[in-house]
C-alpha cells in the first residue's frame, strides 16, 4: 500500500497569515489609516488641548476661578446653541427654511415664515391674517415701513388693494409694498411693478435665497 506524502516546508505561522492579511486589506483600502498617517492630527489636537490648559492656567493665576469657569462654560453654551439651532423646529422659528419645507406651507403657513425672516432681519413685524390673502405690516429701526401681502398664484396685481384704507403718517415714498410668490410672476406683473416704483416683486428663486440667510436689503433690486 502506498503511503500518503506530506507537503515539505513549515506550515505558515499565525503571525505570518496574519501579515499577509493586512496586506492584502491595505492594497484593497479597507484596513484604516496607519498610525503615521493620524500622527499629525492627533499631535495638532494634543496641542490645542495643551494651549487650552496653559491658558486657562494663566487665567486662574491672574483673575481667579472665573476665567477657567467662562472656558467651560462658553464653549458648552456655543455647542448648544449650536445644536438647537440645527434642530428643524429651532431653525423655522429662527426664519431659515429649506427649499422643501417653503413647498410644503400653505398661504398662511408662508405668511408667519416671511414674519420669522423679517424678523431675523431686524424687522418689527405685525400679521394681519386673512382666510384666504393674509398681509404683514412691519417696520425697521429707521423708521422705514413694508407692507407685504402673498400671491398663491400667479395672477396679474394691478386689482389689488393696500393692506390698510388709510396710510400712515408721513411720507408715501418711505412706505414700500413688497409682494411673495412662490412661483415666478409673468411680464405683465413685473411691468406694472417698476410703474409704480414702491412696489418690489419677491418671487420663488429670491424667496429661497432669503429662507437660506440672504438679508432682504441685498435682495430687492431698488433702493428705497
Amino acid at each position: 500500500m502506498a503511503r500518503l506524502s506530506r507537503t515539505s516546508g513549515p506550515l505558515p505561522s499565525r503571525r505570518s497569515r496574519k501579515r499577509h492579511l493586512v496586506r492584502r486589506l491595505r492594497a484593497e483600502g479597507r484596513y484604516g489609516p496607519r498610525f503615521r498617517d493620524v500622527l499629525p492630527a492627533f499631535a495638532g489636537l494634543v496641542a490645542v488641548v495643551c494651549a487650552a490648559v496653559a491658558a486657562l492656567t494663566a487665567g486662574y493665576r491672574a483673575a481667579g476661578v472665573v476665567v477657567p469657569a467662562l472656558g467651560v462654560v462658553l464653549p458648552a453654551l456655543v455647542a448648544l446653541a449650536g445644536i438647537r439651532r440645527g434642530r428643524p423646529g429651532a431653525r423655522r422659528r429662527l426664519g431659515y427654511y429649506t427649499a422643501d419645507e417653503l413647498l410644503e406651507l400653505d398661504t398662511q403657513g408662508l405668511a408667519l415664515a416671511v414674519a420669522r425672516m423679517l424678523r431675523r432681519d431686524g424687522w418689527r413685524v405685525r400679521l394681519v391674517p386673512a382666510p384666504d390673502r393674509p398681509r404683514l405690516c412691519a417696520r425697521d429701526a429707521a423708521g422705514r415701513r413694508l407692507h407685504v401681502a402673498f400671491r398663491p398664484v400667479a395672477e396679474p396685481l394691478p386689482d389689488e388693494d393696500l393692506p390698510h384704507p388709510h396710510p400712515h403718517r408721513g411720507s408715501r415714498e418711505s412706505q414700500l409694498r413688497l409682494v411673495v410668490h412662490r412661483g415666478v410672476f409673468t411680464a405683465r406683473d413685473i411691468r406694472w411693478a417698476r410703474r409704480e416704483r414702491t412696489i418690489r416683486l419677491l418671487d420663488g428663486s429670491a424667496l429661497r435665497r432669503w429662507a437660506a440667510g440672504v438679508r432682504l436689503n441685498d435682495l430687492l433690486s431698488q433702493g428705497w
